[in-house]
């Protein structure tokens, strides 16, 4: 039996090869990840996958789909979170390398209730982590991964016998012919494919052909150490290498895949980037013809046009703003009945008949290729500009530790609250609304707004800022009035980027 997890370990110790080190800070919102090697290790990864076993028993099922991202330590994590998981009476599916779309599919094909899929997503290579998941398509929110976080930190698995381990063979046959049929195009399209030499290169390529597309792979060599990019379609560097490569191809679109292939990012004909928020408005205007009366689920990071455009409106089309996170799109997706959700950050959700409910940038992409393909002779550039205008900015991310970034985050919150019921300005406007269901959301009179919450998943603040005005005052929303807030803050530090 394993000794109780403890946080206080150091590497090149005695103690450190014979106990499990699991940091609590890694248990974030809907998900666990951890710097591998100084905030868990291996006996830590056992202990999880011991603790997560329990769980599922309480929860009624054994039955698990586990998988691994390409990293140099992924498959030796995967192997130890199965240890534990058998140790604990479960039946281990293991699909081998895999996309968390591969392995959420998995759920489904191999009518396995659980999932564990081991992956750092886009954070840098060093980290480690585990999507869960007991009720397909969902995943781990607060409340399961808090039970989760009880049973691991206090040590109160138990080992039970009856565990057991399969390998699947087949599986990523079977997602890659599932997602490529939910696109046959019947229009000629040129698209480049990135991946940032992440999991994606080994499957979105074929994916992307047998719907029909002529494919331009880009950085779709397996490479653990990312040469070029962190595998990330947010960042602007894996943007702009797209971009760059559909001008010199003639290409048009591409897609980029981060490091599980969980989000897809868009790049237009004319190498314009286009932000997930943007793209799912366009899906959504392309959709609600079809299906009058749909909910669509956004996160509070994406662009206020979803509230006020015409053509969701004439089709009746309802829109609701919820927390960021995979977890809870997916969850408000799948509770509301909506026909689809759409996150900033790039996780697409579709519902039957577009998908299964789950986050997955092949099912994305199929989306933006059948609408391209119902609109022949109309390029992805003329349904962008076909937007209303926005100005938004990038996602900005000042440092802040796990420890202190909620409590500021509560702070600021109610110093906007404070500021609305006091009838106060920013930049001359008043304020029309604070939405408080993931950080604060200001929206002012003339529909611009700013953002301010607790990443889920990094040491880090999240701020955005949209103007329906200028980019000029876009910035100056964020120069003059929430950086110099911020900066009250001494926990508050440097900005990955500012505007």
């Amino acid at each position: 039996m394993l000794p109780t997890p403890r946080a206080d370990l150091q590497p090149n110790t005695p103690l450190y090869e014979t106990t499990p080190l699991v940091k609590a800070t890694g248990f974030r919102e809907y998900d666990a990840r951890w710097l591998l090697g100084s905030e868990i290790n291996l006996l830590g990864i056992e202990a999880l996958g011991l603790g997560l076993g329990a769980y599922l028993q309480e929860r009624g099922e054994r039955r698990v789909v586990v998988g691994h991202d390409f990293r140099s330590y992924s498959l030796s994590v995967k192997q130890a979170l199965t240890l534990g998981l058998v140790a604990s009476g479960c039946e281990v599916l293991d699909i081998g390398l895999a996309l968390s779309p591969m392995a959420y599919f998995a759920q489904f094909a191999l009518n396995a209730p659980g999932v564990a899929m081991v992956t750092a997503s886009h954070n840098e290579n060093g980290w480690t982590g585990v999507k869960m998941g007991v009720s397909p398509p969902l995943t781990f929110g607060p409340d399961e991964i808090g039970r989760l976080k009880e049973i691991v930190l206090t040590g109160a698995a138990q080992p039970k016998p009856g565990g057991s381990l399969e390998h699947v063979e087949g599986v990523a046959e079977l997602y890659i012919a599932d997602v490529a049929a939910r696109c046959r195009l019947t229009h000629p399209l040129k698209v480049v494919c990135a991946c940032g030499n992440g999991t994606a290169a080994a499957f979105a390529p074929e994916a992307l052909r047998r719907m029909g597309a002529e494919v331009i792979p880009l950085d779709c060599e397996l490479d653990w150490t990312f040469p070029r990019y962190n595998p990330n379609p947010e960042d602007v560097e894996m943007l702009h290498v797209m971009a760059a490569a559909v001008r010199k191809h003639g290409a048009d679109l591409a897609v980029g895949f981060d490091g599980d292939g969980d989000r897809c990012g868009v790049v237009d004909d004319q190498g314009e980037e286009i932000f997930a928020d943007k793209m799912g408005l366009m899906l959504a205007r392309d959709l609600a013809p079809q299906h009058p009366g749909a909910t669509f689920i956004v996160d509070v990071k994406s662009t206020g046009l979803y509230a006020t455009d015409s053509v969701l409106a004439a089709h009746d089309a309802k829109v609701i703003y919820w927390k960021t996170g995979h977890s809870y799109i997916k969850r408000k997706t799948a509770e509301t009945g909506a026909l689809a959700g759409f996150e900033k950050s790039g996780h697409f959700f579709f519902n039957p008949p577009l998908g299964r409910g789950y986050d997955c940038g092949l099912t994305a992409a199929a989306a933006i290729l059948a609408m391209l393909d119902r609109n022949p002779g109309q390029k992805l550039s003329a349904l962008r500009q076909s937007l209303p205008v926005a100005f938004t900015s990038l996602t900005m991310s000042p440092h802040c530790a796990d420890e202190a970034k909620y409590g500021v985050v509560t702070e600021v919150v109610a110093a906007y609250e404070r500021l609305a019921a006091e009838g106060g300005l920013i930049l001359g406007r008043k304020i029309r609304d604070v939405l408080t269901v993931n950080g604060v959301r200001v929206t002012l009179e003339d529909g611009s707004w700013l953002l301010v919450r607790a990443s889920s998943n990094k040491p880090e603040l999240v701020v955005v800022v949209e103007s329906l005005t200028s980019a000029d005052d876009m910035r100056a929303l964020f120069h003059q009035e929430v950086k110099p807030r911020l900066a009250k803050w001494p926990s508050v530090g440097a900005y990955n980027q500012e505007i």
